[in-house]
């Protein structure tokens, strides 16, 4: 099981270090556990830490407080704020601390990263591969090498990136069973030995249904941009699809199905819905499009995406005043789903944000409701009034809103929601296309929907 051999090269490991306990570190480092690693995450805030080794989880994501709790039982991970102490003879060491949007620019901020960098450059005692699984611009392990190897002249220390693919509500099986693991690795004095290293930390994957790819560093920072924006695009096309189908009467859950049968396109993302949010297509699309401008290359199409994905969130906002009649101010609407997407508690860049906002201006008051981001959301929009359930939400409004489709808004007692809200005649307007027509007139609702 091993380490590190007297020549300085790498064998098989099994000490691996997270630094950062947010989404990525968390997951990543529990499921390397369930792998049969060691593994230590460490985080510089230590409430959080404390949280961690009392058994609470600092996010929501299914399953993650019972993987995490059996690994820590069985004594394969384990949280610290100690970073040197959790450095010394690791055999990797993976840096999965956030790189947010720059304010003004929207370039990925990455001062965390090189802290990290230093910090373990510091810190280590021997030779190691140190890894960027933070989502960062190409070239950036260019950078952690220069820095690492001023600080540590002569230490034989391998700089890989090994981007996450990790969804928001199923990262577990992401990671567990992902679609391939790309890991960039330079070709130097130690490649052979960080390519060994990081095949082993993965040696427990099926190697058919999810191979691990080697590439190039850059190419692997490449990978995970290009990946982010052509989803990004497809959820954008479909959307502008949704438009033209409302336009000239046709349906566009028949056309995504139509589309979507092609195996060369897929039915993923092609659901129509008010602009995609969360912490990766967002900020990672205009990383992207700041790499291409610095090397004097135009991505005309992502540069596009993030234009019109953008203008979808205030156009929904535009779609509920339209329900609410030619005076909406002083009406009451009522938010079912506040997160960016269902099986999380994560608000940033959510659509809902962008739609309170647009009736807010216009003089509507807005409630919310969540089944699991009423807290994150509360810090994000202080002004809405929040509801435990989508009928308390609802009571009184003059239009209720399904902006997330968590699974308990899919079983919603229309008729219930319709006899809770001001009469007569109150509103659906379902911007994820839960139900049908039928259904909700049927409950006495005025139904708007996307894209029929």
């Amino acid at each position: 099981m091993t380490a590190v051999t007297s020549e300085g090269l790498f064998s098989l490991t099994t000490r691996v270090v997270m630094i950062g306990s947010g989404y990525v570190g968390l997951v990543s480092g529990a499921c390397f556990a369930g792998f049969g690693h060691e593994v230590v995450c460490v985080d510089k805030d230590g409430a959080k830490i404390d949280a961690l080794n009392a058994g609470v989880m600092p996010i929501y994501e299914p399953g993650l407080a019972e993987l995490v709790a059996d690994n820590v039982a069985a004594g394969r991970l384990s949280f610290t704020t100690d970073l040197a102490a959790a450095v010394a003879g690791a055999d990797a060491v993976f840096i999965a601390v956030g790189t947010p949007a720059r304010p003004g620019d929207g370039q990925a901020d990455l001062q965390y990263v090189f802290a990290a960098a230093g910090e373990v450059a510091d810190a280590l005692t021997g030779p190691c591969v140190l890894v960027d699984k933070s989502t960062v611009p190409v070239g950036t392990g260019d950078r952690v090498e220069a820095l690492v190897a001023e600080r540590r002249p002569g230490l034989a220390v391998s700089v890989v990136s090994n981007p996450e693919f990790l969804r928001e509500g199923v990262a577990i099986a992401d990671f567990q069973v992902p679609d391939r693991v790309v890991v960039g690795v330079d070709d130097g004095p130690h490649a052979d030995a960080a390519r060994a290293v990081m095949a082993a930390l993965y040696a427990s994957l099926d190697p058919e249904r999810s191979p691990v790819l080697f590439t190039g560093r850059r190419t692997a920072e490449l990978t995970k941009y290009a990946a982010n924006a052509f989803l990004a695009t497809k959820v954008t096309f479909i959307n502008e699809m949704a438009d033209l189908c409302e336009g000239v009467g046709a349906d566009v859950g028949d056309v995504a199905l139509g589309i979507g049968l092609d195996h060369r396109i897929g039915r993923a993302f092609l659901q129509a819905g008010p602009g995609y949010g969360g912490s990766c297509f967002p900020k990672d699309t205009l990383a992207l499009l700041g790499t291409a401008a610095g090397h004097g290359v135009a991505l005309r199409v992502v540069d596009a995406v993030v234009g019109v994905n953008e203008a979808r969130k205030e156009a929904m906002g535009r779609k509920v005043l339209a329900a609410l009649g030619p005076d909406p101010a002083g009406k009451t609407v009522a938010l079912l789903g506040l997160t960016f997407k269902p099986d999380t508690d994560d608000m940033r860049d959510a659509p809902s944000i962008t739609i309170a906002r647009v009736l807010a201006e216009a003089g509507v008051t807005v409630r919310g409701t969540d089944p699991e981001g009423l807290t994150t959301a509360a810090r994000v929009m202080p002004d809405l009034r929040y509801h435990a359930d989508p009928y308390g939400a609802a009571r009184g409004a003059h239009a209720a809103v399904i902006v997330t489709e968590w699974p308990a808004y899919k079983n919603l007692d229309l008729r219930l929601l319709c006899e809770t809200m001001a009469q007569p005649a109150p509103a659906l307007v379902d911007l994820r296309n839960v139900f049908s027509k039928h259904e909700a007139e049927a409950a006495g609702l005025r139904y708007t929907s996307l894209g029929k």
